[in-house]
């Protein structure tokens, strides 16, 4: 095994072990709010590190290139979703979560 594999194997281990905090957030955390933050920051970690593991093991610049340039747009995508889905939850009238 070479350290090229174990740099891709680190990557994609880091890139999953952030989907299931991001998975484990969305099901414990209290509001939609703190969700989606939850969410966003580490699926779209998470959704780095693989690319970047894949992009590695890919052997191609092009292939590269467009890994990369889906995981920009998965970023807009996701941003602007999580900003939708946001606002629509503060004009029905949910109230953010607060500690008593």
């Amino acid at each position: 095994m070479s350290i090229f594999d174990v740099v891709t194997f680190a990557l994609l281990s880091i890139g999953t072990a952030f989907f299931v905090v991001g998975s484990v957030g969305l099901l414990r955390l209290p509001d939609v709010y703190t969700r989606l933050h939850a969410l966003t920051k580490a699926d779209n970690l998470g959704l780095g590190f693989i690319v970047v593991a894949l992009a590695l093991r890919s052997g191609s610049g092009i292939i590269a290139a467009k890994l990369i340039l889906t995981w920009i747009l998965v970023l807009v995508a996701s941003a602007t979703s999580s900003f939708l889905v946001a606002e629509a939850a503060r004009t029905s009238g949910v109230k953010p979560w607060r500690k008593r």
